[in-house]
């Protein structure tokens, strides 16, 4: 069972359920999902405790948080998946994305990531409704 911290991507069937793009670092990503542009102050609240656990945030945010607008290309372009969302259960995962790879593809820290051209192949692809489905290798 996934739990918070633990690196692990999470084993389930989850929608994809809207873009967030960095508009500095290339064009608006063709799809049918809801799309909207990243923020300097995008964040995502990642401590359990808090209400607003696996949400996204206002930087500054007192909380533990992840940064969406990052110095790498990783958040360049993600996708929202439906892990542990409706209700968020604490501790059971949050801020599990389908984003961007880094060069060398080296593990993410439990999210789903592809290089960027195929990433804006695959989302050219889906609409509202689209579920990915991760297995246990």
């Amino acid at each position: 069972m996934k739990r918070e911290g633990d690196g692990a991507t999470p084993v389930g069937q989850f929608e994809l359920l809207n873009v967030i793009y960095r508009v500095d670092r290339g064009r608006r990503p063709r799809t049918g999902l809801p799309v909207e542009s990243m923020a300097l102050s995008d964040g995502w609240c990642d401590a359990p405790g808090h209400r607003r656990y696996n949400r996204p945030v206002d930087l500054p945010f007192s909380a533990s948080h992840e940064k969406m607008w990052r110095e790498d290309r990783l958040y360049d372009i993600v996708v929202v998946l439906d892990c542990n969302m409706h209700p968020p259960v604490p501790g059971r995962g949050s801020a599990i994305f389908f984003h961007i790879a880094r060069e060398d593809y080296r593990p993410t820290e439990g999210c789903v990531a592809v290089a960027p051209v195929h990433m804006r192949l695959i989302l050219d692809w889906v609409r509202p409704g689209t579920i990915m489905r991760i297995s246990q290798s």
